[in-house]
Order: C-alpha cells, then sequence, then structure tokens
C-alpha cells in the first residue's frame, strides 16, 4: 500500500542518535502517524484469515497503545473509511486519465478494468475493503460506500461503451452500453473476490484478456 495525503508512501521515521548515543525514535510529523496506522491496517488485511482485524491488535502491531489510535481516528469505521479514500482517490484519478487520452470504446473499457485489476494485485489488502470480506462485521455505510464505488464504476464503463454502441450502429446504444457494463462490472467483482478468497493465490489478471474478448 502506497498512501499519504498526496497519495505517496511517506517514509516512516527512523530512530536517530542524541549526544548520548542513545537511540531515540523521532516524533511522528502531523498527519503521518494517520497514514501508518492506515498503511498498518492495510497490511493486516493482507494476512490470509485476517478479515477482521481488532483495533488491540492494530495497536500491537504499530506499538502503541489503542488510546493512541483514537488520537488520530474517533473509530475503527473512520480508519477503513481513510482507506476507502484511498481506493477512490487512486481508481478514479487513472480511470479518469484513461478516458482523457483514449478514445471512448471496448479499449477503453477493458484498460479501465485492467487497471482496477492492476490496483487491486499491487494492493491486495484493499482487496477484501472492495469485495466487502473486510466490512462484514463493520459500519454498514462502509459496504454501501463500496457498492457506490463500483455503481460509479459501472456508470464511466457504461459512458465509454454507449459510444462504441453508437460506432457499431446499435438501435439501443444505451442499453446495448448497459448491459455490457453490468457484465465488466460483475466479471471484476468476481475476479477480485475469487482473489480474496484464494488466499490471494489466484491473481485476477488470470486470464482476463481472455475473458473481455467473449464480453465485447
Amino acid at each position: 500500500m502506497q498512501m499519504n495525503e498526496s497519495g505517496h508512501t511517506p517514509a516512516v521515521p527512523e530512530e536517530a542518535s542524541v549526544a548520548t548515543g542513545a537511540p531515540v525514535r523521532k516524533r511522528p510529523k502531523p498527519g503521518e502517524r494517520r497514514v501508518q496506522i492506515l498503511q498498518a491496517l492495510a497490511s493486516m488485511l493482507e494476512q490470509p484469515g485476517a478479515e477482521r482485524v481488532t483495533t488491540a491488535a492494530l495497536a500491537a502491531r504499530l506499538g502503541v497503545s489503542e488510546a493512541a489510535l483514537y488520537r488520530h481516528f474517533a473509530s475503527k469505521a473512520q480508519m477503513f473509511e481513510g482507506l476507502i479514500d484511498f481506493i477512490e482517490q487512486s481508481v478514479f484519478t487513472l480511470a479518469n486519465q484513461i478516458t482523457e487520452r483514449d478514445a471512448p470504446g471496448h479499449g477503453q473499457a477493458a484498460r479501465i478494468v485492467a487497471m482496477l485489476v492492476q490496483f487491486a494485485e499491487k494492493n491486495p489488502g484493499m482487496t477484501r475493503v472492495m469485495v466487502g470480506d473486510a466490512l462484514v462485521y463493520e459500519n454498514e455505510r462502509l459496504q454501501q460506500r463500496m457498492n457506490l464505488f463500483f455503481d460509479k464504476l459501472e456508470g464511466t464503463l457504461r459512458q465509454s461503451l454507449r459510444e462504441a454502441a453508437v460506432s457499431d450502429g446499435s438501435d439501443t446504444p444505451t442499453v446495448n452500453a448497459q448491459v455490457r457494463a453490468s457484465a465488466l462490472t460483475a466479471l471484476v467483482v468476481g475476479q477480485l473476490q475469487r482473489y480474496a478468497r484464494s488466499g490471494f493465490r489466484r491473481l485476477p489478471s488470470e486470464h482476463l484478456d481472455a475473458a473481455l474478448e467473449l464480453l465485447r
């Protein structure tokens, strides 16, 4: 997971020597501890069978008290919201770049799907969040946000595919695009679910090109 307020991983504070030679830990910069907490949470979610992460385990991973976590986040739900913010910002920033650079059509839609799959492979812990496995025991609004995420993804794909349907001479380009976008979204969700539930052994990119070709 690579994350900071601008989307990049900050350097984790290292130990420094003072005049006495005793190692001390630098005080995190403002906002840096929040990033470290989210990175640790995402890292713990990468472990097979770690669908539920407690704040006690997270605090132990960071070597701090649970009270220290709550100085930066009001609740565990807010921590997950931080992960969802990262997912949304990362994926839709890249999706917008694809739609601005490439002509609408099947190729553009396929590149958006491939981009999301690549994001999941690079961020396994985030995949558990996207498919909802990590949210089962959390606040219902978190799952609603991920549902909206995939609704927005489907809308982006639908817009790309409508242009292709028009070019292909379809009598019902809107309906045609809607059906194809729905099928592509179902495909990518299924690939991510299999990836997470296989303990990250079955890569979502497996046979992806062939599957996309079948849905053209």
